[in-house]
């Protein structure tokens, strides 16, 4: 009832106004839903040390950190939260890492409701500043988007490990517009006022035009019944990126990936080569 709803207004508004359908459409694009933290996150997270990083005069991220060591940030994706990623926290621990997860903004316990790629990459640049330069980065579907533009942008990791990434975070925008039946012309107007927005071309945001240039090792782990993210994404990032990797799973989908055991001790061994 509610997207149908949408339709509707979309469709409406659309007729009369191609510019106020894209600006609705960038408001409701930009605002993630926020899940509940299921149990078993919940327990993991209970060991951990929360603090708050400042980003800016209103945005406020919420941390949480494990153990001591070489640093490690797990950055978790679009309308997630830094509980998913704490799977990979006690592996990390005990290999004698320090490790740190977060919420991006709009997302989980961190202040606003609204988000987007650039500013999941400020946020990670931000955790970084705070709790120091990492030695490698794990991050899962549009997180790893946003940890390839933070590296481009100066953040230093050495190795860095994407679950289930997107090639084509414009990509986004295309299924958006599928969902909600959005015209053309609205879809290309909700990029331009991204664009202008951030002050970036989309060309930024895209892992395969940037990869060439990419320094740090990289592990892709992707699985092949991924319902969210191609497959084939990561199968062509790996090949992109100088000297990466890439480790294929299979049943797992998007995001029970992330707490396997396989896909656990894959990433310990890689961040500890």
């Amino acid at each position: 009832m509610v997207l149908a709803a949408f339709r509707f207004t979309f469709g409406l508004l659309a007729r009369f106004s191609t510019a106020a359908a894209a600006r609705l459409a960038l408001r409701i694009f930009r605002t993630p839903r926020r899940y509940a933290t299921p149990p078993r996150e919940r327990a993991a997270m209970a060991g951990a040390i929360p603090f708050d990083v400042q980003l800016g005069a209103k945005t406020r991220i919420r941390a949480w950190s494990w153990g001591d060591g070489p640093l490690v940030i797990l950055m978790h994706g679009w309308e997630g939260r830094g509980s998913q990623m704490s799977p990979f926290a006690a592996p990390l621990v005990n290999a004698g890492y320090r490790v740190v997860t977060f919420d991006a903004p709009g997302h989980g316990a961190s202040s606003g409701r609204k988000s987007s790629l650039p500013e999941f990459s400020w946020a990670l640049r931000g955790v970084a500043t705070s709790a120091g330069a990492p030695h490698a980065i794990i991050a899962h579907s549009l997180g790893c988007a946003a940890t390839t533009l933070a590296l481009r942008d100066g953040l230093g990791a050495q190795r860095v490990v994407f679950v289930a990434p997107p090639l084509e975070p414009s990509a986004y925008t295309e299924q958006f517009g599928e969902i909600f039946g959005l015209e053309h012309s609205v879809v290309r107007g909700l990029r331009e006022r991204i664009e202008e927005r951030f002050l970036r071309p989309w060309s930024d945001y895209s892992l395969a035009g940037s990869a060439p240039r990419m320094k740090a090792a990289l592990l892709v782990v992707h699985d092949r019944d991924d319902a969210e993210v191609a497959y084939s994404g990561g199968e062509e990032l790996a090949k992109a990126w100088p000297g990466a990797r890439l480790m294929t799973t299979g049943g797992l989908g998007h995001r029970r990936v992330l707490r396997d055991p396989d896909v656990l001790n894959a990433a310990v061994a890689f961040i500890s080569e």
